[in-house]
């Protein structure tokens, strides 16, 4: 499985104003591309909504070599509830914590070297206190889930995925394809998932060739399947092909072929300028309050 490649995490995002700040200016990340869309996704790639929502993504550095975060932002949706399924992401830069510092960003120190620092909605990030390092500041993606044998067994044995570390007294287990990228981690929460309104969707490429197979193991296995093999356009860019899953514990999963997704992926170098064009055009607060509205949680 050395073909695969972890991508990214979505995250929802109620306040495109303050998650620019936070990721832009806290973290440190770029903005990667940014993109438009007047109707909802046919993976459902920003949720359970039919109007109009935008993508953003964000991270260190390209996705062809970088773990990047997906922010998804539904125009008529003001906040999201969290759950106990997103236990965080893990990234190594002092420059984010001296920026957090000099922002009046809270942090909380965890333990030596270690914060803990919430982005705009709630989810947890937390950041080693050491130089960032010369490729991708992300280390892992931790995932609570309720049966520990059995999603190893979901992640490494149907994914294909590498069991790297497992800790008996932290109840986890650490997977991934490979030493060079994000990891993802999972941690038993003696209970069940509550995926909450907030729920995210984690991303990982594979060749285009192996998403039939992976659909057809799926169906074999009795697993999951959210949207069988499906074509996803994005105006003035490539087309490209996912499957989307669910894991025991219903986290959802999005395989996408990986030609045609790192034509999709490529840096866009109007990024910011697109997002701060969109946000200073957003009139959807002004209209709730208008009239007398407030903007609806999820």
């Amino acid at each position: 499985m050395a073909l695969r490649r972890a991508l990214h995490f979505v995250f929802k995002v109620g306040d495109r104003t303050k998650s620019a700040t936070f990721y832009r200016d806290v973290l440190g990340m770029k903005i990667l591309r940014h993109e438009e869309f007047e109707e909802g996704c046919k993976a459902t790639c920003n949720g359970p909504y039919d109007g109009k929502w935008s993508k953003t993504m964000v991270g260190f550095g390209p996705e062809d070599d970088h773990f990047v975060a997906e922010l998804t932002y539904n125009y008529g949706v003001g906040e999201y509830r969290l759950g106990n399924d997103f236990l965080g992401l893990t990234l190594q830069s002092s420059q984010a914590v001296s920026n957090a510092k000099r922002l009046g960003w809270p942090l909380t120190q965890v333990e030596e070297a270690v914060y803990l620092i919430q982005a705009p909605g709630g989810y947890p990030f937390y950041i080693l206190d050491k130089q960032q390092p010369s490729h991708d500041p992300v280390q892992k993606v931790c995932l609570g889930v309720s049966d520990l044998q059995r999603s190893t067994r979901y992640w490494a044995t149907l994914l294909g995925m590498t069991v790297m570390d497992e800790s008996q007294d932290e109840n986890t287990v650490l997977l991934g394809y490979s030493d060079s990228q994000c990891k993802l981690e999972l941690r038993d929460t003696g209970g069940k998932v509550d995926h909450g309104t907030a729920f995210g969707r984690m991303a990982f490429s594979c060749p285009r060739g192996q998403l039939p197979d992976i659909e057809a193991l799926m169906k074999k296995e009795k697993e999951k399947i959210l949207n069988p093999l499906v074509s996803l356009d994005t105006p003035g860019k490539a087309t490209v092909e996912v499957v989307i899953l669910a894991d025991p514990d219903g986290h959802e999963i999005c395989f996408v072929g990986d030609e045609a997704f790192r034509q999709l992926s490529a840096v866009d170098p109007r990024g910011n300028e697109l997002l701060d064009k969109a946000i200073a055009e957003d009139k959807s607060n002004e209209w709730f309050a208008k009239n007398k509205m407030q903007k609806p949680a999820a």
